[in-house]
């Protein structure tokens, strides 16, 4: 008997294989992707790599990731092809099967689907797995010798995961069953076409949704801010573009249908009439495509910008090779900075370094609150928030000096130059209580020995004052320690520059109590290339794995509605063609409905990433990346090139399309 039900199984998929094939695929794909992303993460060999622990971050969050999109995934096929399987299963039911009988072959069905699916996937897996982990490492710059084995982990988990999906499937494919009469079942395939109705409650929030969102996108003015109204910006959006499918297009349609002369033409009133007809179905999954691309477009973008930019983040965030900063409890005399510059001197001597350049000067820094032209210290038990959290920059005329490159007036005592995001209108400005006269603007030109000061400005609560001396500059040291700074540039290879600053950290560490100085930080962009490399490599790694499988997603969404569609649009246009219309008048309204329906996603999709570029662009700068032209080139190509592989899948899609209205 047993026998009967798997035989009944596999004739079942193969009349289906239609539906079940890329079902198949799907399966097939996402256990491939987990088993990958679950055996490179649980590699050991990784954990005896430096730094690696961004890129375990990283991979962990990749496996959650992707077990999440495969359970999401998985259903949502399921679900589709468990619809257009209703009729025949009510078939089965009106001839006799009961439904315990029809629960058997959905069994076999099952296990039939699970065993191809886990099995391909961890062949697959298996076989690709060196590849696709040999191209992270390529990326991240880790040329370690990694040792590559099957992850016995990485496959139980996969026959886990897919061992519940498709257990759970089977009990809510088996539950639509029973609980449905044969009659039910034999009309499901064609359950909810009634026409919906316009709501324009419905289309108004939608509509105040995507508004709200872009505005959120559009208006939003520092780094700290972007971040918290990022995922209040994408909910918005993603809410308000299900609304904007499901109904707001209806209302559109309707009004379209309103209009006489326009409806009333013989390819508008196929277009829209089959349009309205099931919207609600189709608007589901168009939105879901639209939510797709537009994931796919942002992820792929940001991190190819980030991989393209790791230099130019590493320039930005470090513009010396060594940067130390070095905490005093007063200003040093002359005599200190005169003994720590000949001991760094000679190390670099030692090592048979150059250095191209070296700059010293000294601030006081304190966390601060501005307002007007008072500045207090920053209280976190007063009412104001984080954002309003500034920083003050006190520097000698003799430092602010060396960094213009020229000279500048002599400053009264009590005077000080003011510099600011932007100018500052007042005539005194009040610190800590302290009231001082500003003679002046502070500018610190792009082309100045050290322009990468202008960097600290491009925040809007930065301050920096000059002061006339080191006595005027003590004044600020009652709270706050005094930061001596170095930046040093030198020549040579990788190796060599790492050695001279293992070297520069050991005269440092020598001078700290002849000095009576802490050792604050100290960073080398050689040794943070590494670091961002690693960092940037696998967010591009993460990205077009993740990318890979949301447009793989989109694909076969896009691929079961040109089915959906072909099925219901099959009977409609034969009427058609019976009743008078031309074959050509047809073929043409076909041809305008699918791209009305196709494209629009896409369509929108661009939309939204447009909108959401000030805000993006503000998210890249917490990785040091300020390169907008770069960025801008990278979401264009993303755009263009996914716009690309979009038509390419719908023309092809489209020939499956055809075949069934046309047979």
């Amino acid at each position: 008997m047993n026998t009967l039900y798997y035989r009944l199984a596999m004739t079942n998929l193969k009349n289906n294989r239609q539906f079940y094939l890329p079902y198949i695929l799907v399966g097939v794909v996402s256990a491939m992707m987990f088993y990958i992303m679950r055996a490179i993460q649980g590699n050991k060999g990784i954990d005896a790599m430096r730094g690696y622990g961004t890129l375990k971050i990283v991979l962990f969050l990749g496996v959650i990731i992707v077990g999440l999109c495969t359970c999401i995934f998985l259903f949502y096929t399921n679900s589709f092809v468990m619809k257009r399987r209703k009729k025949e299963l009510g078939v089965y039911n009106i001839l006799g099967m009961e439904k315990k009988h029809i629960a058997k072959v959905m069994a076999w069905e099952a296990v039939i689907l699970y065993g191809i699916s886990v099995g391909g996937g961890l062949v697959f897996g298996i076989l690709f797995h060196k590849f696709v982990a040999m191209f992270l490492y390529h990326l991240t710059g880790l040329a370690e010798s990694i040792p590559f084995s099957v992850s016995g982990w990485g496959c139980l988990q996969t026959i886990e995961l897919f061992g519940m999906l498709y257990l759970v499937m089977l009990c809510y494919n088996f539950f639509q069953v029973k609980l449905a009469d044969p009659i039910a079942l034999l009309h499901g395939t064609y359950a909810g076409e009634r026409e919906p109705k316009a709501n324009w409650l419905f289309s108004g929030l939608g509509v105040g949704c995507i508004v709200t969102g872009y505005y959120l996108a559009l208006t939003v003015y520092g780094v700290i801010e972007a971040v918290n109204m990022f995922f209040v910006a994408v909910l918005l959006v993603i809410a308000g573009t299900y609304a904007l499918f499901i109904s707001v297009s209806i209302v559109i349609l309707k009004l379209l249908k309103k209009n006489k002369k326009y409806y009333y033409q013989t390819a508008h009133f196929i277009t829209v009439s089959g349009m309205i007809y099931r919207m609600k179905r189709n608007a589901t999954g168009l939105a879901n495509i639209c939510i797709l691309s537009t994931m796919v477009l942002v992820m792929i973008s940001t991190t190819v910008c980030l991989y393209a930019g790791t230099e130019a983040s590493l320039q930005n965030n470090f513009p010396r090779e060594i940067n130390a900063t070095l905490y005093f409890d007063s200003v040093p005399d002359d005599a200190a900075q005169e003994y720590l510059r000949e001991q760094i001197a000679s190390v670099a001597e030692e090592q048979g370094r150059k250095m191209t350049h070296v700059s010293y000067y000294t601030d006081v820094v304190a966390v601060t609150h501005n307002e007007a032209n008072a500045v207090e210290r920053y209280d976190k038990n007063a009412s104001y928030g984080f954002s309003d959290m500034g920083m003050l920059y006190v520097m000698t005329k003799e430092d602010y000096e060396l960094y213009v490159g020229e000279p500048i007036d002599e400053l009264e005592q009590g005077g000080v130059l003011v510099a600011s995001l932007t100018d500052f209108l007042w005539d005194t400005i009040t610190v800590f209580g302290q009231n001082y006269t500003v003679e002046g603007q502070a500018v610190f030109p792009d082309d100045a020995p050290d322009g990468e000061m202008t960097d600290f400005l491009g925040s809007t609560n930065v301050l920096y004052v000059i002061v006339a001396d080191d006595d005027a500059l003590n004044r600020f040291c009652v709270q706050d320690q005094v930061q001596y700074h170095i930046g040093i540039e030198t020549d040579g290879t990788q190796a060599e520059r790492k050695a001279f600053v293992s070297a520069f950290r050991g005269v440092v560490e020598d001078c700290k109590a002849q000095l009576g100085f802490t050792t604050g930080l100290i960073t080398s962009r050689v040794e943070q290339q590494e670091i961002y490399l690693e960092m940037n490599g696998g967010f591009l790694f993460l990205g077009l794995f993740l990318g890979s499988m949301f447009l793989m997603i989109t694909v076969l969404i896009i691929y079961y509605k040109q089915i959906s569609e072909g099925f219901e649009d099959r009977e409609r246009f034969a009427i058609m063609t019976k009743v008078g219309m031309s074959r050509d008048m047809v073929k043409s309204a076909i041809r305008t409905q699918m791209r009305m329906v196709f494209f629009l996603p896409i369509t929108v999709a661009v939309v939204h990433l447009a909108m959401a570029f000030p805000m993006l662009k503000l998210m890249m700068q917490i990785f040091g990346l300020a390169n907008v032209p770069l960025f801008v080139g990278c979401l264009i190509a993303t755009a263009a090139v996914f716009a690309v592989i979009y038509f390419i899948v719908f023309r092809v899609t489209s020939g499956s399309y055809y075949r069934l209205v046309y047979r």
